[in-house]
């Protein structure tokens, strides 16, 4: 009875450790370098975040069953219009089970930001995404500057943020005196 209940608290102990250690993940995301990824877009070719360095990305996770995700795409996409001459380049990645609902819901909403297939959820498991929406702020160097769960609206905060980003030199002038 006894060894039955130290396997029952050391596979309790090894589950919360595994927990702590993805939460912990997602949590130390902010200020390291973002994972590199290639993935298909609905429409185009392939996108590569290493291709984006020097510009400030705004990396969205979305789902066709999230509702919130829909309004949060149409704002980052009125973003990307506003901010994309001042260096600024919004991903939005698919996180769907179904690729199928996927491109379905890309070809119903269209959208000026590359909408990306991660069908393996590859992507979303390197970011450490646990909800829907998460989007992520990555400097012009590949950094995570900050991360969002379940971010809701665009704020005055949000784009106090992203602006502060954009203003920063790029990589290629701060070399200048």
């Amino acid at each position: 009875m006894s060894s039955s209940r130290s396997l029952a608290g050391a596979i309790c102990l090894l589950l919360l450790v595994l927990v702590g250690t993805a939460q912990a993940a997602g949590a130390s995301a902010v200020g390291a370098l973002a994972p590199d990824f290639a993935l298909p877009a609905w429409r185009g070719s392939n996108v590569r975040l290493s291709e984006y360095r020097g510009q400030v990305v705004v990396l969205a996770f979305w789902s066709s069953r999230c509702a919130v995700c829909a309004t949060q795409l149409a704002d980052l996409d009125q973003l990307q219009r506003t901010y994309g001459s001042a260096g600024l380049v919004t991903l939005a990645v698919s996180v769907d089970d179904d690729m199928q609902q996927a491109r379905k819901y890309a070809r119903d909403h269209a959208a000026s930001v590359p909408l990306l297939l991660d069908e393996r959820r590859a992507v979303g498991r390197a970011f450490g995404v646990d909800r829907l929406p998460t989007t992520l702020l990555i400097d012009r160097a590949g950094r995570v500057r900050q991360l969002y769960r379940d971010l809701r609206r665009i704020d005055n905060s949000y784009i106090s943020q992203l602006r502060a980003l954009l203003d920063d030199a790029p990589m290629a002038d701060r070399s200048k005196p």
